[in-house]
């Protein structure tokens, strides 16, 4: 599991930080820090703080695939 964040859509409401502290916190006022990977155990928390987002900034990537890297069609 993997966590994506949208920095650019997030307001720093911080509900995330209050609901999985393991997984998120802020930086200053407004800047967010997170763990893009967490244990199944925090699961319960992560997805109670995607869902408390009001901007839907959070994603979580249930895949284990890698993600790869998007080439531009040069044609």
């Amino acid at each position: 599991m993997r966590l994506v964040v949208d920095l650019n859509r997030c307001q720093g409401f911080a509900q995330c930080v209050f609901l999985a502290p393991d997984v998120f916190s802020l930086h200053g006022e407004e800047a967010l820090l997170f763990s893009p990977r967490f244990d199944e155990a925090q699961r319960d928390r992560v997805e109670k703080a995607v869902a408390a987002c009001s901007v839907q900034a959070i994603l979580v990537d249930y895949s284990d695939e890698p993600t790869r890297r998007v080439e531009p069609d040069v044609g």
